[in-house]
């Protein structure tokens, strides 16, 4: 939806017809800006285009309707609704206190077309749907629109199947959605099957069935293709997973739960471990990856953010008190339009063609947002409330979408430039000869020194170079807990010692021969960006720079630019300052593409590190159990298992999940969240 009373000055309400339908020439007469019409060129379209504005004014009706603007080829400039269809075109036949943008559409139009409604929310429906058609180059416009999948529980067969579901939905059956992507809802299913046994099989397939397939082998289906399962009990399990996909969840679990003991009392292990196992899916479904809304049912969070002349909306879904994932858009949007005009007519364009739910929560108030919310109400059937959260747990959402859409606007920028120009620009900001062919980027993660890991990242002129990372476990006895200084001592000492034993010095290295060399961890395939870097990243300030360059003396390395990344304050990204050798530290300028580039490495290490880390906490983790975790005793551990059924299932709980499980106060919660998901250094 555009809204139409910033984009042009309307006029009063009370102006009469003759003063609404002025003399273009007169119009033209206050001159708008010098770099509009410096052109006689240009002033002339000018003068045309507001004479044919001018000219269907004396034809409009006062009520509501949709309006296009023409260009001389037929092609649709700009799609906009009004409550007045007569009062809103007139607006464009003044030229005074126009933007360039409105000047630049004026001087491209030709004719105009309208298409009149019965109220201002049918107006804006027919508005959002012409511009997903017609893509006019100046309006809003949601690129990449690619369609939602869902879950669709069918209802046209007697054992109703599971599948992930695309397009319309003319199928009869129960749908659940929309889901951020195909691998959440493949995910999803996976889990639903454990959990419930419902089929996954086509129609044609269950109908040819004469034994269990293997689905039913590794339980992950009831069979009542073969009657392995009776018809009435299998649809009980349809309505279990349907009350689940429903926000039902708490109530099927204690079901699921009260089975699980009765049948572990009755001596029946083999029965009480299937419920184990569908326990433990239902808690992988609802994993919430640290978003775990308690009073938000269901509800869509749409977060704006704009910079360098360019817009990131990100969006993300929340049905049955789960995360359904989320998703970035970079809508086309001239770069003098507001958040909340962008934020308005986006969402328009994104519910043209699917459902809304009853709460839409966003990070800055769309323009004409009673109007916005009035019209998706009609055509939902049911009451949508938009709002703007001041606190609580929705602006707690709110902002994290913010966040997400602050940094995939970065990542976005730092895209658009070629790798080669990054390249180019790094070589600059950091002093090189030339551009870097392979880049090395380390960085340490731990907890409290214990389980430490050391990780290195490669990046060269196509990108990240996966194959070449590394992690180290860090193995020195005289490391202090904590020491980063030492972690990264050992880390570069292991890593080029090693270099130069089998490459020898930097300026002697021999391109590797075609097959495969040693790396730390392996055998590595042929390095196609070289073995030695020609830039070397530490995550840390000057004290880490003086420890890797310490080593770098001590190997008698010095034809390696080597550069400290530390964080700006309060970890403030875009603020970061950079140290090197000799030099005084410095920081890029906040919207220098360099700058994101180096975000982007840093951070890629640090997510390489931090996995590594985990997953060798994990093997420790899992051969301990619960047993170290402080003041939880056996009846908790009890209380714990059978809630979610097993251990893996405790690590993916969230504090809120926790705090579900009788018995278990809002302290033990936080000890038992703390033990598996404490923040990795």
């Amino acid at each position: 939806m555009q809204d139409d009373d910033d984009i042009a000055p309307a006029a009063p309400d009370d102006a009469p017809d003759d003063e609404l339908a002025a003399d273009p020439a007169d119009s033209a007469a206050a001159e708008p800006d010098e770099a509009e019409t410096e052109t006689p060129a240009a002033r002339e379209a000018l003068r045309f285009g507001t004479a044919v504005i001018a000219d269907m004014v004396k034809l409009l009706p006062n009520g509501p309707g949709v309006y296009r603007m023409l260009s001389g080829s037929g092609d649709v400039l700009y799609v906009g609704k009004a409550r007045s269809l007569k009062k809103r075109v007139s607006s464009y036949a003044r030229i005074a206190g126009q933007s360039n943008r409105i000047i630049r559409m004026i001087q491209a139009t030709a004719a105009m077309e309208f298409v009149t409604t019965a109220t201002e929310t049918e107006a804006l429906l027919l508005e959002a749907n012409l511009i997903k058609q017609l893509r006019p180059r100046f309006n809003v416009l949601l690129r990449d629109d690619k369609s939602f999948p869902y879950i669709l529980i069918t209802g046209d067969h007697e054992a109703p199947q599971l599948v992930k579901h695309r397009g319309a939905r003319s199928r009869k059956g129960r749908y659940f959605g929309p889901f951020a992507s195909a691998g959440a809802v493949t995910r999803t299913i996976n889990a639903m099957q454990k959990a419930f046994l419902i089929r996954t099989c086509t129609d044609s397939v269950y109908e040819t069935r004469t034994r269990p397939c293997l689905l039913h082998q590794i339980k992950r289906c009831s069979a009542p293709c073969t009657r392995e399962i009776a018809i009435p009990d299998y649809a009980e399990l349809v309505s279990e997973a349907t009350a689940f996909l429903s926000g039902k969840s708490r109530a099927i679990r204690s079901e699921l739960a009260a089975e699980m003991q009765t049948a572990s009392e009755a001596m029946e292990f083999e029965r009480a471990a299937v419920y184990r196992d569908r326990l433990a899916a239902l808690s992988h479904v609802q994993s919430h990856q640290g978003i775990n809304p308690q009073n938000v049912e269901e509800a869509d969070v749409f977060a704006c953010h704009q910079d360098g002349g360019q817009t990131s909306i990100q969006v993300f879904f929340f049905r049955t008190g789960q995360n359904w994932g989320n998703r970035a858009y970079f809508p086309r949007a001239d770069k003098s339009m507001e958040v909340g005009e962008v934020l308005s007519s986006f969402i328009g364009q994104f519910y043209d063609d699917k459902p809304a739910p009853r709460l839409v929560l966003v990070s800055h108030e769309p323009d004409e947002m009673d109007l916005l919310a009035a019209a998706l109400s009609e055509r939902a059937g049911h009451r949508i409330e938009i709002a703007v959260p001041r606190r609580g747990e929705k602006k707690d959402l709110v902002d994290h979408a913010l966040q997400n859409a602050r940094e995939a606007l970065g990542r976005k920028l730092a895209e658009t430039s070629s790798q080669s120009t990054l390249l180019g620009g790094v070589a600059r900001a950091f002093g090189l000869e030339a551009p870097p062919r392979r880049i090395e980027v380390y960085d340490n993660s731990h907890i409290s020194g214990s389980n430490a890991v050391g990780g290195m990242i490669v990046a060269g002129p196509e990108g990240f170079v996966k194959n070449q990372y590394r992690k180290f476990n860090i193995r020195g006895a005289d490391i202090t807990p904590g020491d980063d200084f030492g972690m990264m001592r050992e880390v570069l000492t292991r890593r080029f010692s090693r270099l130069i034993k089998e490459h020898g010095p930097r300026g002697e290295a021999v391109a590797p021969e075609a097959g495969t060399v040693a790396g730390e961890e392996g055998p590595l395939p042929t390095d196609p960006v070289g073995p030695w870097p020609d830039l070397v990243l530490i995550d840390g300030g000057a004290g880490q720079l003086s420890a890797a360059q310490a080593i770098f003396d001590e190997l008698g390395i010095d034809d390696v630019a080597l550069v400290g990344v530390a964080k700006g304050p309060d970890r403030d990204a875009g603020r970061e300052k950079f140290f090197v050798t000799g030099k005084p530290d410095f920081m890029l300028p906040l919207r220098d593409p360099v700058l994101y580039y180096v975000q982007r490495l840093r951070d890629e290490a640090h997510r390489f590190a931090i996995g590594s880390h985990r997953a060798r906490r994990s093997k420790d983790i899992g051969r301990a159990g619960l047993e170290e975790i402080a003041g939880v005793g056996p009846t908790r551990k009890r209380a714990l298992l059978n809630h979610f059924g097993t251990l893996k299932a405790i690590q993916r709980a969230g504090i809120e999940d926790l705090l579900s499980v009788p018995g278990i106060s809002e302290a033990t919660a936080r000890t038992v969240y703390e033990f598996f998901h404490e923040k990795a250094e």
